[in-house]
């Protein structure tokens, strides 16, 4: 996913709390710091005994109110973040809930170990991750919850299980992609995978052959590991050049110690420019996007670890206009759909007033295992960014325009994500999501007090 970093506004000092996208400024009572187990707990015994609703955050990149609730007490996880253990003979990470992805790769790294599945960039908290059930470039490895061995569950009665496929598992499907509405997930034990060199292959190509190269180029070639693509925005192309990234396993494996130095962000102040001009300017998409091809195909060759190729750069894409914001959908199409699919979008967004950025796109695999799934069988994952107006009217404008892509989408046998703003109606997320109602049941059941909630679940659980 592209998402943004939040830093720490003045007006969160006055319980003014909101999360990236900074369209939900909701009061609350306080923030908790967790710090250790015995706080967090300490926590969640004080907020029962005042009758306080309690919500779990990491990072706040949710941008629908998945982190807080009004006059409610936000859990920051962000201080409980040791990596307790890696074991390099079963290929396993232990690790805290408020580790990021960044915490795990510095600790696997040394062992030649990689992640298996996590999000573009790094930034995030694992718990969050786990509570949006993500997914990421590797096409061999689909969602995060195939990728978890158990973790720790900090229940609303004040109970500490463990969770697995086999312990307690009526949590399993419930907790990972169940946007904090179960407890606490205190620690986490998942599968890793080994580092690898790989070698960056780039080519361009129309929409309309995007999905037999992808079935014919990618998905039957083994040794491509990862694979990305964009489709261009610019008014020149709107939606119709696109170009791919493949990363395949590279024939020069016994370079691997040349690379495996991990990657930090540098020089990011041309990107980031240009991706303002292309917020602000239809010259400004068509330059960004010509701009991005030239680059990736300079990059054409390159060799990169596996832990390295998982570490996007994000500062870029951090934004803070006074008036506007930027925001994310993605939105999942069975892959045999994908032409039509795009056809029918570009029909419906060049009459729409919509300030569309950015629409990258991945593979996720067909995964059920979440009761909440986003992928009911092999799809392709299209991530928009859009920038867009604080204002009611805007707002409006703009809602009107996603709930339009979502019915396309649904039409298409698709679903959305459920981490974004409240666009979407609650007949939409039933349809895209048909064991909603089975999973709000379990709920009220686990929680009849509903001690953890959020402004999601206000919007479509209750």
């Amino acid at each position: 996913m592209l998402i943004y970093r939040l830093e720490s506004t003045k007006s969160e000092s006055k319980n003014i709390i909101t999360d990236v996208s900074r369209l939900m400024p909701t009061k609350i009572e306080k923030v908790v710091k967790g710090n250790e187990e015995k706080s967090i707990v300490a926590a969640l015994t004080k907020a029962r005994e005042e009758d306080l609703k309690v919500s779990i955050a990491g990072k706040r990149h949710s941008q629908g109110g998945h982190t807080f609730y009004p006059d409610g007490v936000v859990l920051d996880m962000t201080n409980f973040d040791k990596v307790l253990g890696v074991d390099p003979v079963n290929k396993t990470v232990h690790v805290e809930s408020g580790a990021t992805w960044d915490d795990i790769q510095q600790a696997v790294n040394p062992h030649g170990l990689s992640v298996k599945v996590m999000q573009s960039q790094n930034i995030f908290t694992v718990g969050g991750s786990l509570s949006v059930n993500a997914h990421g470039r590797d096409i061999r490895n689909g969602s995060l919850i195939e990728t978890v061995n158990w973790f720790r569950l900090l229940k609303p009665d004040g109970d500490i299980i463990t969770v697995s496929r086999e312990e307690n598992r009526e949590y399993f499907p419930l907790v990972i992609g169940g946007y904090g509405l179960f407890g606490v997930i205190l620690d986490v034990e998942l599968q890793l995978t080994s580092d690898e060199l790989l070698t960056m292959d780039t080519e361009e190509m129309t929409s309309d052959e995007y999905e037999e190269y992808f079935n014919q180029h990618v998905l039957s070639d083994e040794k491509v590991k990862m694979h990305l693509a964009r489709l261009s925005t610019a008014p020149d192309s709107f939606l119709e050049e696109m170009y791919v990234t493949n990363y395949k396993a590279s024939d020069q494996q016994e370079l691997y110690n040349e690379y495996n130095t991990l990657k930090k962000e540098e020089y990011t102040f041309l990107t980031k420019f240009l991706l303002g001009l292309s917020r602000d300017f239809d010259w400004g998409k068509d330059l960004f996007w010509d701009m991005q091809k030239s680059f990736f195909d300079k990059s054409n060759g390159q060799l990169e670890t596996r832990n390295n190729v998982m570490r996007s750069e994000s500062e870029f894409l951090e934004y803070n206009g006074k008036n506007d914001t930027d925001i994310l959908q993605e939105y999942f199409i069975p892959v045999d759909e994908y032409e039509e699919y795009i056809d029918d979008l570009r029909v419906y967004l060049t009459e729409e007033d919509i300030n569309l950025m950015n629409i990258t796109v991945r593979y996720v695999n067909r995964s059920e295992e979440a009761l909440l799934s986003y992928a009911k069988e092999d799809m392709f994952a299209l991530v928009l960014l859009i920038n867009q107006g604080m204002g009611v009217k805007e707002k409006k404008k703009t809602g009107d325009t996603i709930r339009g892509m979502i019915d396309i989408t649904i039409e298409h046998g698709g679903s959305y994500y459920l981490p974004y703003y409240k666009y979407p109606t609650l007949d939409q997320f039933h349809e895209a999501y048909p064991y909603a109602e089975e999973f709000f049941n379990y709920k009220r059941t686990f929680d009849p007090e509903e001690r953890f909630v959020n402004l999601f679940y206000e919007e479509y659980g209750k």
